[in-house]
């Protein structure tokens, strides 16, 4: 046999090869999409109201009209006789990014929550847990759809779809408004008022959405935004060494804190001793942060006794820390005496750690993993034995890869970009300068120490944002204030009276 017979089979092997492993490379086939359909009737508003939910997947087209993602949703829509246009529907969405809507469909907005301890407690152990009919649900007032974004929930990429087409501030904020889009169209709501409600990253996308929507030849003025824990300027929820920002805007939230705790301020309300924080931070602790290095000796140490009085820190370590206290220090160090940490997105918990003399949390956040065992727990019984869900996959309450691979590029790869804090909060501006209806409702935790409220007041000073139409509303809880049962029942009014007001 020739050599050159040997090397053309060879050869021909390797092209047979190649070809086999680019066939096996193609995009899966495309099943139909999936839909569970089921029929209730429940009280909202001390009505009775017939309703539809509808779990469902939809796939998103590209330009050439091929199917490239599936969003899941769950839709509640209130049965009416065939005239609806003039019924609100409210989108809801969590954060992260890389979060499903568990959280708002299971502790807000649902028709059935999950029951935690609302005065943070106890974690919430093990199963079994307690789901309860949501006696102050809005469903009355407006039909609600929870989206899931690509990569959480059942969302996904298939066909030619891409992840990166989907895991980016940019790209988030467009896949998102083409579900909106699209459920519009398909249900024939485009005369319907629209909300949105999203929860702390939630609201980085929805102000980014409510410009989005305002655009693409397909103009969709929304009603109003519903911000719970707003992060709309990282600067000032973003706890790192030299953010100057960050040292103000979670000074009142650290007071608040230690309030609770009985650390300091106490003899006063919470409310008197929030507001004489924010006075001394603006008028005091700013000009002194700015100042640096240049005041003196007698000032630095007023500002140390001041900070302690807040706070509940000892004054030594406040200079020790030279008047910058991390969040994630004052974590550890508010309870140091016992031994405890407390939460950070809600510092209303406590947790035991192995290291008391770490700078920083060990074990994670008290406040999440206390309670996220019954969030996961009751949302898969709920769809399975409620909503009568029947997927191939599992439901992803939380996804960390898609944080691992954000895009927070603001422009395309080949336009210039200097990374700066993420800030939507111009593009909330923007759309309300150009919707005149648009108003906003935002919901701050006291005890919140991810996404502090003095940022929301902070944040909603500027950025062109019309203040006329701005409420800010604040809840003896943290970033999801809606676990402590006061605030739930509080931010559901709120909720229910920006729905109703002209």
């Amino acid at each position: 046999m020739s050599k050159n017979y040997i090397f053309l089979v060879l050869l021909l092997s390797g092209v047979f090869t190649v070809a086999q492993d680019k066939k096996e490379e193609a995009p899966k086939p495309i099943p139909p999409a999936k839909s569970f359909v089921t029929y209730y009737q429940g009280t909202f508003g001390g009505k009775s109201i017939p309703y539809t939910a509808t779990a469902k997947e939809t796939y998103l087209t590209n330009m050439k009209g091929d199917s490239v993602a599936s969003f899941w949703s769950v839709s509640y829509v209130k049965k009416t006789d065939g005239n609806s246009a003039k019924r609100s529907v409210t989108f809801i969405f969590n954060g992260g990014p890389g979060s499903a809507s568990v959280w708002l469909h299971m502790g807000l907005f649902g028709p059935q929550l999950v029951q935690v301890d609302t005065d943070a407690k106890k974690d919430d152990g093990a199963a079994p847990y307690t789901l309860k009919k949501n006696e102050n649900g809005l469903l009355d007032l407006t039909d609600m759809v929870f989206i899931d974004p690509v990569g959480t929930g059942y969302s996904r990429v298939i066909g030619k779809g891409k992840e990166k087409d989907y895991w980016g501030l940019m790209e988030d904020a467009k896949s998102v408004s083409q579900f909106i889009r699209t459920w519009i169209t398909q249900n024939k709501r485009w005369m319907s008022p629209k909300y949105l409600a999203g929860e702390s990253f939630g609201t980085t996308r929805a102000a980014e959405v409510a410009k989005q929507l305002e655009g693409n030849g397909q103009n969709m003025a929304l009603n109003g935004l519903i911000l719970i824990s707003q992060a709309l300027d990282y600067a000032g929820s973003t706890s790192t060494h030299h953010n100057v920002t960050s040292y103000i805007t979670y000074l009142p939230s650290m007071a608040a804190t230690a309030w609770y705790h009985k650390k300091a301020g106490q003899g006063k309300t919470l409310e008197a001793f929030v507001e004489e924080c924010r006075d001394f931070t603006y008028n005091q602790y700013v000009p002194a942060l700015y100042k640096g290095n240049g005041i003196n000796t007698a000032e630095r140490n007023e500002i140390a006794e001041k900070l302690a009085y807040f706070t509940g820190l000892k004054k030594n370590y406040i200079l020790q820390s030279d008047l910058r206290v991390l969040m994630p220090r004052f974590q550890k160090q508010l309870l140091y005496d016992k031994g405890l940490t407390i939460g950070r997105l809600d510092g209303r918990f406590m947790g035991d750690e192995y290291d008391d003399v770490a700078d920083r949390p060990t074990l994670g956040d008290p406040a999440s993993y206390q309670i996220g065992a019954a969030y996961t727990a009751a949302l898969n019984h709920y769809y399975a034995s409620v909503l009568k869900v029947e997927m191939d996959r599992p439901y992803l309450t939380s996804n960390s890869k898609i944080g691992q691979k954000w895009r927070w590029r603001t422009v395309p790869d080949e336009s210039y970009w200097e990374p700066t804090p993420v800030n939507t909060a111009g593009s909330l501006g923007e759309a309300m300068r150009r919707n005149t209806a648009m108003k906003v409702l935002v919901a701050s935790g006291y005890y919140d120490l991810i996404t502090p409220f003095f940022d929301a007041e902070y944040t909603f000073a500027r950025n062109g944002i019309v203040k006329d139409r701005v409420k800010m509303t604040y809840y003896e809880g943290g970033h999801m204030m809606y676990t402590h049962q006061p605030d739930l029942i509080k931010l559901s009014s709120d909720i229910r009276e920006f729905l109703t007001q002209n």
